[in-house]
């Protein structure tokens, strides 16, 4: 499928940051590592600085709380966290919401490089990355994630593993399985890897995982109310007209409670990956296969009638009589290589770079309704400067090409090709207590397609469409030490992203979101304007940290609901327009007890975001409310508990034929026992969530009317490392 120029240019290219490749090593045995706090101090995100100090913010997810909040998707895994929701599409289908930002503006990262799936690409599509094999999950956030790309606007996860080893293990061989139940969608899984060194200085590895759900149960009504009085609608009308089956199915189908029909998941991997590594530098390579099959939840009132004519007869066609269920499967090959120069200017030269076969099929009943295909290419080289007096940074370049089709009577995007390159900088300076950074991007775009329809209807004109785009992004941050601990910082931003391809040319129905899309080829550039302001820190037994920031954006890209309906499906349309984000977010953790045989730790969450069409343009859709969540866990030798609550507010703010979310709380407890001594990774943790069996639903979810969260769900989690 790829294009021979496409191959050519990346060939050129093939390279990454290795970003965090090292630092995992150095945290194995850390006492904090392994029990999962989350802390600037334990996290290296980039192997040319300590840690991104002044234009990022990051945190992340390892040890007891990533064995405790482990999920099929990685967008369910990472809600605990300040500012993070997850587009809850279904169990098989979730990504990060990073303030309020998601698709195009969210990178999922594996190791430093591109998840290369279709995830970004619509709400319905998983991320073909398993969190059962994860060594930790690291949340990026602010301006310096432009470095790996103008769609990390918003964001990025970057989800480290071992598949390409990084250091040998310390007698040979080392092993690492996690597993678990969940009693809400009688969900199994089971994950393991393993590393073992062929030599000193060569070590394989290999890994692989398994999860079975069913169904998923939930606290109340599946519907929620405002779906649940247009069926009873329905059902009055039916009952008038005399049709007492279409009534009864439609106040069935009001009064549903228990599980979500169409909701299971069955999910398998396999990787493997060998590397060299020496004083000199080292180069792995690893392969590994991503395959899931999962429901897709109907969407009550946009069930069309694929073999219906003109006039709603039936014409004999059997499609779309079934539920709708997706394939998805991915081949994927990397590699990964440092050179250690140790020069008085260059410090190291890094490379990263992979390759993705995919093919994503979405089922009606027994027959293929669309299948996407994609080959993805993506690589990085960077030159890490030596530190110099305080001044240090990286330079690199990126390219990514993919060639993406859509086959079937419903492929609601043409096929089309992207070709990327990109080149970055990040410069650190330190002046005592006073730090600056600055940070520019310049990345060149292509996106083209020979089929893309221009209007709606049969007949409308087709026609090719070849756009270039060429983008400038610049961040530029200062800091000041108030206390040897205690930094606070501004940030000021200026950012450009080149629509997708999936922005740009769908005109169709799409059978998974249950809804016409509809994109315009004549897209700009969408650019925006940034500032932060923050303070974070340690005072005594206290860590704290406080953000506050706004985005301005021009010819903003966003899909809302139209109104209208097209081949019996509600229609959703991209448009451009300015648009205005501002948000808080903060967390803030004391050690209220702190000795040697006991420990209780408070924790406070908050995050906010406001986001606005302007020009009248109303609200930003699928924006999450204010959140508060505060927790307090206690920590005796080798016992551990934790209890949690978690409000969410009601968000009113709604774009056009967007519904309310009602406000919940959430209440979770768990207790957690490390057999072999606190400071050993290996535990055995049981847990509670959602106590009370509440109905809650994310505003971020695009299935949030008929797709609620789970509701009381028992779950036995246990690690094993040795």
């Amino acid at each position: 499928m790829f294009r021979l120029k496409y191959l050519i240019l990346a060939g050129t290219v093939l390279a990454t940051p290795a970003m965090a490749q090292d630092a995992s090593s150095q945290h194995d045995h850390d006492t904090s590592a392994v029990h999962g706090e989350t802390s600037r101090d334990i996290v290296v995100t980039a192997d040319f600085v300590d840690r991104i100090d002044v234009i990022g913010g990051v945190s992340v997810v390892s040890g007891d709380d990533l064995v405790r909040e482990v999920r099929g998707q990685i967008g369910d895994a990472l809600t605990s966290q300040p500012g993070v929701s997850a587009t809850s599409f279904s169990p098989g289908a979730s990504r990060p919401v990073l303030r309020g930002f998601q698709g195009e503006r969210i990178r999922v990262l594996t190791d430093g490089l591109g998840s290369l799936d279709v995830s970004n690409t619509s709400t319905d599509h998983g991320v073909t990355i398993d969190p059962l094999t994860a060594e930790r999950i690291e949340i990026l956030r602010g301006p310096a994630v432009l470095l790996f790309g103008s769609q990390a606007i918003g964001g990025a996860v970057n989800v480290i593993d071992r598949r390409i080893p990084r250091e040998v293990p310390e007698n040979g061989f080392h092993l690492d399985a996690l597993g678990g139940f969940g009693s809400a969608a009688d969900d199994v899984s089971a994950g393991a890897s393993a590393d073992v060194a062929l030599a000193s200085n060569i070590v394989a590895h290999v890994d692989g995982s398994y999860r079975h759900s069913n169904d998923l149960k939930v606290g109340g009504f599946v519907l929620s109310p405002e779906l649940r009085a247009e069926q009873l609608a329905i059902a009055a009308e039916e009952e008038e007209e005399g049709h007492l089956d279409e009534a009864a199915d439609a106040r069935n189908l009001a009064g549903l409670k228990g599980r979500i029909p169409n909701t299971g998941v069955e999910t398998y991997t396999l990787g493997g990956g060998v590397a060299l590594i020496n004083d000199g530098g080292s180069l792995g390579v690893s392969v590994g296969y991503y395959n899931s099959d999962y429901g897709v939840p109907a969407r009550p009132g946009a069930d069309h009638a694929h073999g219906e004519d003109e006039e709603g007869q039936d014409d004999g066609m059997e499609e779309g009589e079934g539920p709708v269920t997706i394939g998805m499967k991915q081949w994927r090959a990397d590699i990964r290589g440092q050179i250690n120069v140790d020069g008085p200017w260059l410090e190291a030269v890094r490379m990263r770079a992979g390759y993705a076969d995919y093919k994503h099929t979405e089922f009606e009943g027994d027959e293929v309704g669309t299948v996407f295909l994609s080959d993805a290419l993506e690589g990085r080289l960077e030159l890490v400067q030596a530190n110099r007096d305080g001044w240090r940074g990286v330079t690199g370049v990126q390219a990514f090409v993919r060639d993406f089709e859509a086959i079937g009577a419903e492929a609601f995007v043409p096929p089309n090709q992207t070709s990327q390159i990109g080149v970055f900088t990040l410069q650190e300076f330190k002046f005592g207590p006073v730090g600056l950074e600055v940070a520019g991007r310049y990345e060149h775009t292509n996106v083209s397609s020979n089929a893309v329809k221009l209007a709606l209807g049969e007949d409308a004109p087709v026609v090719a469409v070849d756009r270039s785009f060429d983008a400038f992004s610049g961040a530029i941050g200062l800091s000041y030490d108030v206390a040897p601990d205690v930094q606070i910082g501004v940030t000021g931003s200026r950012a450009t992203r080149a629509p997708s391809a999936e922005e740009l040319f769908p005109n169709g129905p799409h059978i998974a979101t249950q809804a016409f899309e509809l994109g315009n080829p004549e897209f700009n550039l969408e650019k925006s304007w940034g500032a932060e302001t923050y303070v974070r820190g340690r005072s005594g037994p206290v860590r704290f940290s406080l953000s506050a920031y706004a985005q301005w954006f021009k010819d903003y890209i966003y899909e809302v609901a139209t109104g209208e309906e097209e081949d019996g499906l509600p229609v959703y349309q991209f448009q451009q327009a300015k648009a205005r984000y501002y948000g808080l977010e903060g967390e803030l953790e004391a050690k209220l007890v702190e000795s040697e045989a006991f420990n209780l730790t408070g924790n406070l969450v908050a995050d906010y975001v406001n986001a606005k069409i302007l020009d009248g343009g109303g609200d930003v859709p699928r924006i999450p409310p204010l959140r508060v969540k505060g927790s307090l866990a206690a920590d005796q030798g080798p016992f551990g508990g934790r209890v949690e609550v978690e409000h969410v507010f009601e968000q009113n703010d709604v774009a056009a034929f967007e519904t309310p979310t009602d406000s919940f709380t959430l209440v979770n407890a768990a207790v957690q026992w490390h057999p072999f001594g606190e400071r050993d990774e290996t535990v055995l943790i049981l847990s509670a969530n959602n106590i009370f069996d509440v109905d809650a639903r994310r505003h971020a979810s695009f299935t949030k009317d008929f797709v609620p969260l789970a509701g009381r769900d028992f779950r036995v989690s246990a690690r094993l490392s040795f």
